[in-house]
């Protein structure tokens, strides 16, 4: 009977194949590759979203204002709202600004500073000021923003 039943399917015995067919997939993932290739282009990594920040709870009466510039300069001046504001000093350089500093903190070593830079200036030059300051001795130093 054994023979009988394998004479109607020919007379050959048929073996199951064990491999999976993986063309099908290599085809999916040149499909997703092309999609990124062309989709990568049109996301532009340079672009930075910053966060805007609200005003401060407590914003301090006296603060030394330095204003920083595209074009190297930068001018300081001591805000003091009951008063006149001070004549704002002009400063080309850091050199100069740093010294101006350690003078104004020597005659109010509690005073906070506020930093408003333009948004043309270079980063790297901000946080050089900042960290000047924090240098010489301020403990409150903060960044102005809209």
């Amino acid at each position: 009977m054994a023979n009988s039943s394998s004479s109607l399917r020919g007379g050959r015995t048929r073996k199951f194949k064990s491999e999976i067919n993986v063309v099908p997939y290599i085809d999916v993932m040149l499909v997703l590759l092309v999609i990124f290739m062309v989709a990568a282009p049109i996301t532009n990594p340079g672009v930075i979203n910053l966060p805007t920040a609200g005003k401060s709870s407590l914003p301090p009466p006296e603060y030394i204002r330095i204003t920083l510039k595209p074009d190297t300069t930068a001018t300081i001046a001591i805000n003091r709202p009951k008063s006149d504001a001070g004549k704002a000093d002009v400063i080309s350089g850091r050199a100069d600004l740093v010294q101006k500093l350690g003078a104004l903190h020597r005659n109010n070593p509690d005073m906070a500073v506020m930093i408003s830079a333009d948004k043309d200036i270079k980063y790297d030059e901000v946080i050089q000021v900042v960290s000047e300051a924090k240098k010489l001795g301020f403990d409150r130093v903060g960044l102005a923003t809209r």
